[in-house]
């Protein structure tokens, strides 16, 4: 499973779409095997759920993001998880560990 992490400052990001870069993390049989990042290719409505498709996503953390984004990562078969916040790391951790704790959506868009 490849997990996508909206990253700013080592944390997860309030806004998907806004962050500094993305934290790709792979994990097999529940333990991390690789870490990368990548930078924020730019806010382009649209763009980024192709663009975390292409680094191999299937789930995607970030403290927010707005409905349509959700959808369009629906559509490429992505989980989303909102509502994350704290080291990514930590939070990468917790999500494999199936105990991430997940708070109120912090996008401010609709």
């Amino acid at each position: 499973m490849i997990i996508a992490v909206a990253t700013q400052d080592g944390a997860v990001a309030a806004h998907f779409g806004r962050c500094s870069e993305y934290t790709i993390v792979e994990v097999e049989d529940g333990s991390v095997v690789d870490t990368k990042t990548v930078p924020n290719p730019g806010h382009e409505p649209g763009v980024l759920p192709g663009f975390l498709a292409d680094q191999g996503a299937e789930c995607m953390i970030a403290g927010g993001m707005g409905p349509r984004a959700q959808n369009l990562f629906a559509r490429l078969d992505i989980d989303v998880v909102v509502g994350a916040t704290g080291p990514v790391d930590a939070v990468v951790r917790n999500h494999i560990r199936g105990c991430l704790e997940i708070g109120d959506d912090l996008c401010d868009h609709d």
